[in-house]
């Protein structure tokens, strides 16, 4: 009986962490990425860039404005978009 139980619970943590990898390796595929990973490449806290970039990218057409700073003319989406205080939510 225990035999059976570390069989499933091996069975169950592989397919797990193999589906996790999965995800990972598909999560730097998506279109905004790339577009995010140059916005934030110069920001002070770039985990919170990435994750606020990447959810106004998804939210705008896979719109980033170029560089690291400005231009954001170029994505009037990704401009317009403001947080629960009124400031901007895109960075």
């Amino acid at each position: 009986m225990k035999m059976k139980s570390a069989v499933v619970q091996f069975y169950v943590i592989s397919l797990l962490l193999s589906s996790s990898l999965f995800m990972l390796s598909n999560a730097d595929s998506s279109p905004c990425n790339g577009k995010c990973n140059v916005r934030c490449s110069k920001a002070r806290i770039h985990d919170r860039c990435l994750k606020y970039c990447n959810i106004c990218c998804g939210k705008c057409d896979y719109c980033v404005p170029s560089g690291t700073y400005g231009n954001k003319d170029e994505c009037p989406c990704y401009r317009d978009m403001k947080n629960s205080k009124g400031g901007p939510k895109c960075p």
